[in-house]
């Protein structure tokens, strides 16, 4: 039996025209996470463009559609970036309803932005449809709230990729506000992140934690402090995908296992 509520909400999604180009964020990994918007989206478009974060099971919610994979992985063979976009400009000139399929949001590290400012430029009409924010919902996933009274005012989002490079950002600043830092794509570098920040002020014994494919049946998830959680995750064979977390919210995980019912 249709939901009604779901049967009022589809009259008011809009149509998916042909030469259209939609960005879209898929959430952290598990399909329970697609948003109502993205989901339809899946079901109108002509050909799906998605990177290597867009699991099968989603996937499968666009039985009718073309998809072409078009993945980045630091670290691993990925399709250049001017390739996606011109594909993109390339199909939508031919007629096609285009999905651009990125994990969590295509404005977080997506690089969204940019493929939404050549589309502007080459005048391709297009929409963008936010997605679950990976960090925050691998957060909640293992239950350590995002921002927490009396322990953080504010949290950072950083990416990792080039810890230690020059141009990179500056760690010593991040670490001084004190602040919860969460780190995409920084596996590979945490030693040097850990190391900057604790040479920016941050404690060895900070609280920190590595979430690994979160939401999805493969979730892992490492506690440790920031001097030790590189040797530890490399110990225990922690790869990307993963969430580094950094900061005393780490803390609340275990305050908060023992009283939630349901998960």
């Amino acid at each position: 039996m249709t939901n009604p509520a779901l049967q009022r909400l589809a009259a008011r999604l809009p149509a998916f025209e042909p030469g259209h180009v939609w960005l879209a964020g898929a959430g952290p990994g598990d399909a329970r996470y697609l948003t109502l918007d993205v989901l339809d989206a899946l079901g109108k478009a002509d050909v799906v463009v998605h990177d290597a974060l867009v699991s099968e099971e989603v996937l499968g919610f666009a039985p009718q559609a073309e998809v072409l994979y078009a993945g980045k992985r630091g670290g691993k063979p990925s399709t250049a970036q001017e390739d996606i976009t011109l594909s993109l400009i390339r199909l939508a000139r031919a007629g096609r309803r285009v999905l651009r399929l990125k994990g969590g949001d295509p404005f977080i590290f997506g690089r969204g932005g940019e493929e939404a400012e050549a589309l502007a430029s080459a005048k391709i009409p297009f929409r963008i449809l936010p997605g679950m924010t990976a960090s925050l919902a691998a957060l909640a996933s293992v239950r350590i709230p995002a921002t927490m009274r009396g322990i953080s005012r504010a949290i950072t989002l950083a990416t990792g990729h080039a810890a230690g490079e020059e141009g990179d950002l500056d760690w010593t600043a991040l670490a001084r506000t004190g602040e919860p830092i969460v780190v995409y794509m920084g596996l590979k570098n945490l030693a040097t992140i850990s190391r900057l920040l604790i040479e920016g002020g941050r404690t060895p014994d900070t609280p920190a934690a590595i979430i690994m494919a979160a939401t999805t049946s493969e979730e892992r998830l490492l506690t440790a402090t920031l001097a030790t959680l590189a040797a530890e995750a490399e110990q225990q064979g922690f790869a990307a995908p993963a969430l580094i977390v950094i900061g005393d919210i780490v803390t609340m995980r275990p305050r908060l296992n023992g009283l939630e019912t349901a998960s």
